[in-house]
């Protein structure tokens, strides 16, 4: 049985038990290999792998494995009273958090990176850790090998959060890259992707922000020790982005990135959101391209801090999970384990996105005539947006292109007069609205 914080640890190794063996599990089991005598020099103690829960015990692997370490029923790692680590790599929040909750009714320590279950059902497995004094790791959950969770959670501590914002979806941002790089569709784009491995065929998850939408919930929590209902974040993907509007933001000076934004206004409400918008040219985010990832934190002490790095795969995430099992391992060692329990203090809600202020981007196509532009601008006057600036490009025929850039005003304001607009008999079509980050 795993030891709580009260018990100092007795025993001669750790024993490590693993449910599931692809992309993550992979990752993991080979570096524990491949660097176990660095690992176990660090952690005074030898580590061992004593059973490894998979679906298919006969599947080809990406990692040389003992076969008779595998076994198809999980509870045999779960319910396995000389397995102190339980490491949940199979994703999802069913069954992998039953699997959890009754890892932690047997006493063990838990390293997860499942982002999905931590979004969803973090606070109740963090509180049902801490009441058995036990760790739960989840550093693997977000931004692949990028150290974050522990950062935020130790070295940034005695800040303020004011606000975090990153790409943090790997596929994503390959596909934005490559449509910037070679002024590509989308479509085309997504293909070549999931030709290539770096998004699935089912590409849903990433392309519509999911991914994404359980990080910055994460992130959130821990920035404003507050409890995230994932739902509450307001997620758009990038399937509507269109060649036009990568080629139009280039000329404006800009490239168009898929973020999670959370950022704590000046009346102290939260805004946690994820959408693709405007990035500056001289953003650092703005050169973060193909499937790296990196995280901004503004502290009220530290000021800027930027996290770079690959943001997924077997390796990278692999990275994480050890380095959380060698935490717990050093924990475990010194009977101080469940140190630093769930931090989700606070319940205030999430600022709606209609209500959020910024600039935003508008591309339409009109009519060639006479008096277009003040008909489209009289209705952004009548409901309080001032334009920036204003680009018409001529597309073809008696249709021309007109690209607006707008002060900021609430994301309400436009959307309706969008909606005004598009009744407009000189209006052909809105084709985009993005917003526009600083």
């Amino acid at each position: 049985m795993g030891a709580g914080a009260e018990q100092a640890w007795n025993k001669n190794k750790i024993e490590i038990g693993i449910l599931g063996l692809g992309v993550v599990g992979s990752g993991t089991v080979a570096l524990l290999q491949r660097n176990r005598a660095e690992i176990e020099r660090k952690i005074g103690l030898p580590l061992h792998i004593k059973r490894i829960a998979v679906r298919d015990v006969d599947k080809n692997r990406a990692v040389e494995i003992d076969h008779s370490l595998l076994t198809t029923n999980a509870f045999e790692v779960i319910d396995d009273p000389e397995i102190d680590i339980v490491c949940e790599l199979i994703g999802g929040v069913d069954p992998a958090k039953s699997y959890v909750l009754r890892a932690l009714r047997n006493g063990k320590q838990i390293v997860t990176a499942n982002k999905e279950m931590m979004a969803k059902e973090g606070s109740e497995l963090m509180e049902q850790a801490a009441s058995k004094h036990l760790d739960l790791q989840f550093e693997g959950s977000v931004g692949g090998g990028i150290p974050i969770i522990q950062p935020m959670k130790n070295a940034l501590a005695g800040n303020r959060i004011l606000e975090v914002i990153g790409i943090i979806n790997g596929t994503t941002n390959y596909i934005l890259s490559k449509m910037t790089r070679e002024r590509a569709e989308f479509l085309d784009v997504l293909k070549e992707a999931q030709d290539h491995g770096y998004a699935e065929v089912d590409a849903t998850s990433d392309v519509e922000g999911f991914d994404a939408q359980y990080k910055i919930a994460i992130l959130a929590s821990i920035a404003f020790t507050n409890r995230i209902n994932v739902a509450d974040v307001s997620v758009e993907g990038i399937t509507r982005i269109a060649a036009p509007d990568i080629q139009y933001a280039d000329e404006l000076g800009y490239v168009i990135k898929l973020l999670g934004i959370a950022k704590r206004t000046a009346d102290d409400r939260m805004q946690v959101r994820v959408h693709p918008a405007l990035l500056p040219k001289n953003h650092p985010l703005a050169a973060t391209n193909d499937v790296y990832n990196a995280i901004m934190i503004k502290g009220d002490s530290v000021g800027d801090v930027m996290f770079y790095g690959r943001g997924a795969g077997s390796g990278p995430t692999g990275s994480a999970v050890v380095g959380d099992i060698m935490d717990v391992c050093r924990n475990l060692r010194f009977g101080s384990t469940g140190r630093i329990s769930c931090t989700c203090f606070d319940s205030k809600p999430i600022m709606a996105i209609e209500d959020v202020v910024s600039r935003h981007y508008i591309r339409m196509v009109v009519q060639d005539k006479p008096r277009v532009l003040s008909a489209i601008s009289g209705v952004f006057g009548d409901f309080d947006i001032n334009i920036e600036s204003m680009v018409q490009k001529t597309v073809q025929g008696k249709q021309t292109d007109i690209i607006w850039l707008m002060h900021e005003a609430p994301s309400k304001s436009i959307s309706e007069a969008l909606k005004v607009i598009k009744n407009l008999d000189v209006v052909v079509e809105v084709s985009n609205w993005l917003r526009v980050e600083e």
